[in-house]
């Protein structure tokens, strides 16, 4: 199991951006891109222009999470701009035209599912994804309090995956500091995706560490 920490830049001053995210590359293993387009969520972010600023100003790898009605339109363009890896929700249907979309586009795969909706949703796909994001809070606006029953789901899906011995990595994001952490982490998360926990602490890099140190200990 890997062990690796996405600061959220949700969080982050925007009108800083770039030093925010120099802040905490030191100990970021990625930064995770909250796309929102006003309609799938009840907010709006950011597009390709700021992941491609982003780019220009960081090698970290860009995990973008597209909360957005059509992102099958616009995988090309944050391809374009820089992006590593996209996430699709599967609330949207049927993903794997996106999926085939993203490998053209030599994107990593990420499928994710919000708190209410079954494992069983998202398991038809654990083949042919890279990545299975679980949201732990309701997708749209950062801050918001961890919901422990998404849980069960990470663990029974770290049960599936290390079974089939597949090769997709276990994310979760919403709600995730040094008090969280740990949980998550003993339920199998591969990644821990932190916001306001990091951005928001008058010290970013070491509020990074504590919740790595929370989740892994000192060997993390």
């Amino acid at each position: 199991m890997s062990r690796k920490l996405a600061p959220s830049i949700l969080s982050a001053d925007f009108a800083q951006l770039a030093e925010e995210v120099e802040r905490v590359a030191d100990v970021a293993d990625l930064l995770h891109v909250d796309v929102m387009d006003g309609h799938f969520v009840p907010n709006l972010t950011i597009g390709p222009p700021v992941v491609s600023s982003l780019r220009a100003r960081t090698g970290l790898y860009l995990d973008c999470h597209l909360m957005v009605d059509n992102p099958g339109v616009l995988l090309g363009d944050f391809a374009k701009a820089g992006a590593n890896g996209c996430t699709v929700h599967v609330e949207l249907g049927d993903p794997r035209p996106h999926f085939e979309t993203m490998r053209d586009l030599g994107l990593r795969v990420g499928l994710t599912h919000n708190p209410e909706t079954p494992l069983a949703a998202v398991l038809p796909y654990l083949e042919e994804i890279d990545l299975l994001l679980f949201m732990s809070v309701h997708p749209g606006f950062g801050g918001q309090e961890f919901i422990p029953s998404v849980l069960d789901k990470l663990a029974e899906a770290r049960r599936i995956v290390d079974e089939r011995g597949l090769p997709v990595e276990l994310e979760i994001d919403g709600g995730i500091n040094t008090e969280t952490a740990a949980s998550a982490a003993g339920a199998g998360a591969d990644i821990l995706v932190a916001g306001s926990a990091v951005f928001h602490a008058d010290d970013p890099a070491k509020a990074a560490r504590a919740i790595r140190e929370a989740a892994w200990g000192n060997g993390s």
